[in-house]
């Protein structure tokens, strides 16, 4: 009776610390998700010179983490859903909270959740090196994807869960890019008679709105990401008595993504401010005007969406405008190739990081 007493109370220190793992990999993600995608809410600001780095990265990471206070968690809840079949792998018990047995130990289930961030950290900072803007969610997305086939086989995918997500790697730059020429169209007619000067005054104190608001589109959206595997985890080792994602959990996302954004991707920062096209102040508002429009509007319906693909699309919407020439399209096809490989690269990786942890540490 003592044996089995103490071999429980084994398991569940165990369980204990392999769900602190889980958390800390998780809020590791969220960092490099906020220093992978600094790019995105600084790159245009910076170009323009409208901020110099310093600073631009202080007044992103702020925006980022004030997003905490709003929005709520809907894409929390919605991440991931309709594309794996979480019973096949009990991800429900971890990431849902509908647990009705009490989890005693590692279970197989818990490495499919720390493959898939391990597979997203990768293509993260395999991307950040070659200063490619890429999508941390669909890195996650496919992390997940690869580390439950690994685990279940490939009926655990539901295949019309995807037609949504790899339509919108094509659909969430269209939207951007139509927004940001809409825009960029109807600004240039409204100041067709201002001299270039107040143009260009006026626009660069307009674009530190639309920096501080694209960045709070993406502290809405991205940070949003892990907190359901965090509290999900906590649930599954006892700490959470009932699954709902505590107010403390979300300020560690937002501090993680703050403190990633505050570090800068430098490498990203050149491509998406320089590399895609010229930017000046007027085409930076425009960019991320039409970015944090659709990140917001997203972010209210629960719908997790690329930040990386909207505001690039953006950027290339507003250089377009100018002349189809301005936009350098040798790197904007280098882009899109790295967001078609985001999915299927992590989804190997994760897969590989499932197996290794599952023959070094059997799980039940």
């Amino acid at each position: 009776m003592i044996a089995a007493g103490s071999a429980i109370a084994t398991k569940a220190r165990t369980m204990l610390w392999f769900a602190v793992l889980i958390c800390a990999v998780a809020l590791l993600f969220d960092f490099l998700n906020g220093f992978h995608d600094a790019a995105n809410s600084i790159a245009t600001v910076v170009s323009t010179r409208v901020l110099s780095p310093r600073v631009a990265v202080v007044w992103a990471a702020f925006f980022n983490f004030v997003a905490a206070f709003s929005f709520g968690t809907a894409v929390a809840k919605t991440m991931g859903k309709g594309m794996i079949r979480m019973d096949a792998v009990n991800l429900y018990v971890i990431l849902a909270g509908l647990d009705h047995v009490k989890i005693h130990g590692i279970r197989a289930d818990h490495y499919v959740i720390l493959a898939g961030l391990v597979g997203g950290i990768f293509w993260d900072i395999v991307t950040w090196y070659w200063g490619l803007p890429v999508s941390s969610s669909h890195a996650l997305i496919g992390g997940y994807a690869g580390a439950a086939v690994a685990k279940a086989s490939w009926g655990v995918i539901l295949l019309n869960g995807w037609t949504k997500t790899v339509l919108f790697i094509f659909l969430s730059p269209t939207i951007g890019l139509l927004l940001g020429a809409t825009l960029m169209v109807a600004v240039s007619w409204f100041c067709r008679r201002w001299p270039p000067q107040r143009v260009d005054r006026y626009f660069r104190k307009l674009q530190l709105i639309s920096a501080a608001a694209y960045s709070f589109g993406h502290g809405s959206n991205d940070a949003q990401k892990t907190m359901g595997i965090v509290a999900g985890t906590l649930f599954s080792a006892g700490i959470l008595k009932q699954f709902y994602i505590p107010f403390w959990v979300v300020l560690m996302a937002h501090a993680a993504i703050g403190l990633g954004t505050l570090a800068g991707g430098w490498r990203i920062v050149k491509t998406m401010g320089m590399r895609i096209t010229k930017i000046k102040p007027v085409g930076g508002f425009c960019a991320e005007t039409a970015a944090a429009a659709s990140l917001l509007g997203t972010a209210l319906a629960g719908i997790p969406v690329s930040t990386t693909h909207t505001i690039a699309g953006g950027i290339m919407g507003v250089g377009s405008v100018q002349r189809l020439s301005a936009v350098r399209w040798g790197m904007a096809r280098n882009i899109v190739w790295a967001w078609i490989l985001t999915i299927p690269i992590s989804g190997l990786v994760s897969a590989a990081v499932f197996q290794i942890l599952h023959r070094l540490f059997p799980a039940a």
